[in-house]
């Protein structure tokens, strides 16, 4: 039997099931303090469109490897 901790992490696309191996950095201004970062993990097909996603909302703030 295998614990949660053994899955991957997986891409935050909608119904998306692929191993993450993006993690987008992104806060709300309006909510978050300016040094606290969220996380989105993202598989490679869909970190352009997250990343398109957060940036029109100007939440972006980095996108780096993941380490799972």
């Amino acid at each position: 039997m295998t614990s949660s901790d053994d899955a991957p992490d997986v891409c935050s696309g909608k119904g998306c099931q692929n191993s993450a191996t993006w993690e987008l950095l992104w806060n709300n201004p309006k909510l978050h303090t300016p040094e606290r970062r969220k996380i989105w993990l993202a598989c490679d097909e869909h970190r352009q469109s997250l990343s398109d996603f957060l940036g029109a909302r100007q939440f972006l703030k980095d996108v780096v490897p993941h380490v799972g």
